[in-house]
């Protein structure tokens, strides 16, 4: 049964949401998906393109309002923040990472890595070290002094790794952080973000559509067209609407 408006998530859940509905210029993206994380937990949100895997990863993380229903981070009910509010919740306990490493290419790679630090205050000399220490941590180190120019995809998209990971944040978002790499560079990417990940007690939402990154998750929730993969069909017991079998199947 779908839990009251009023109710509370449950203690050892991180990330909370119940029934969110989200459109994109009137074509539904979310159609009463609710999803809980506990903390440390690795999710896997799972389907084909166009699924809506991006878009409840948005909502989740704060950069999308769902038009409908409620998102719960460590008690605070995302969804009612202003948005300089939620930006500054993003910028503090959330990271992101997606399939193109967006590194800038001025930068070195150490700078590209801490500049989530650098754009928080951190002082320079710390930054420099957090960034240092994680680029070894990623096998990734010999190219600190390099210019992203200098990296192939794959070692540019463990920079982007070591990037989000290096404020040790909360939640990390990962949007198909290995789409774009062949399988062994895949495997060695999802191996460091998983080990990385639970040595430092860090939760994860994965989104992913290949079944070899989805089968390191603890969990995973499928989604097809903006719905949970089975709430149709639970939704044809008896007395039992679409959205209660989505919170449900989700829990």
């Amino acid at each position: 049964m779908v839990a009251p408006p009023d109710s509370a998530p449950p203690d050892d859940d991180v990330l909370w949401a119940r029934s969110l509905h989200y459109s994109h210029s009137g074509s539904p993206g979310l159609i009463g998906v609710c999803a809980r994380v506990r903390q440390g937990e690795i999710l896997a949100v799972t389907g084909p393109r166009g699924s809506g895997k991006t878009t409840l990863l948005r909502c989740l993380a704060g950069r999308l309002v769902p038009d409908q229903g409620e998102v719960r981070f460590d008690g605070i009910a995302v969804h009612t923040l202003r948005p300089s509010a939620r930006e500054r919740l993003f910028r503090a306990r959330f990271a992101w990472i997606g399939p193109d490493p967006q590194l800038l290419p001025e930068l070195k790679v150490w700078e590209n890595a801490a500049l989530p630090l650098l754009l928080a205050g951190a002082p320079h000399r710390a930054a420099r070290a957090a960034a240092h220490e994680w680029l070894e941590r990623l096998d990734i180190g010999g190219f600190a002094g390099k210019r992203p120019g200098a990296l192939n995809r794959a070692e540019s998209q463990r920079v982007a790794l070591t990037r989000a990971l290096v404020g040790s944040p909360s939640v990390l978002f990962a949007d198909e952080p290995t789409a774009p790499l062949h399988r062994a560079e895949r495997a060695l990417l999802l191996r460091t973000l998983t080990t990385a990940a639970r040595s430092h007690g860090i939760t994860v939402v994965l989104a992913t559509h290949d079944e070899e990154t989805a089968d390191a998750a603890d969990r995973r929730l499928a989604l097809v067209d903006g719905r949970p993969a089975d709430a149709a069909a639970a939704a044809d017991s008896p007395g039992t609407t679409e959205e209660q079998a989505a919170c449900s199947l989700s829990a």
